[in-house]
């Protein structure tokens, strides 16, 4: 049996979509807008705005306006970069990694959900191929 790429990437996407959608209403409860959430989530990884359109695949203007809502509710501020006085790095507050916390806690908690319906060792066969498929060490 044969399964294309666009098949197992568009129930990858569906997936998603339907934990996310389960989430929302916790998601709104923290105050986070779903994309809101997936910029506050990045900050740590990547802290310039242009990093974060490039990580999760946005326009810039769109980062833009992210952030300044993400600042305006308090999860994120800019500092200014000591490597290079004319840009600003952004770093979570303590209210924005409680927030950040909270919300991936309610994502990997509806995730579980759907997980538990696979057999642990289909569970670990899953984990190995996802690992294979961004070339992370088994």
């Amino acid at each position: 049996m044969s399964v294309d790429g666009a098949q197992l990437w568009t129930l990858n996407q569906r997936l998603l979509g339907v934990v996310m959608d389960a989430c929302t209403r916790e998601l709104a409860e923290l105050g986070l807008e779903t994309k809101e959430f997936f910029v506050l989530a990045e900050v740590e990884a990547s802290p310039y705005p242009a990093e974060i359109a490039t990580a999760l695949l946005l326009p810039k203007a769109s980062v833009t306006v992210y952030v300044r809502n993400l600042v305006a509710k308090g999860f994120i501020r800019r500092e200014i970069d000591e490597a290079d006085l004319r840009r600003h790095r952004l770093v979570l507050t303590a209210e924005g990694t409680k927030a950040r916390d909270r919300a991936l806690a309610a994502l990997a908690a509806e995730y579980d959900r759907r997980l538990a319906r696979v057999i642990p060792q289909d569970r670990v066969e899953l984990q190995r191929i996802l690992k294979a498929m961004l070339d992370l060490p088994a």
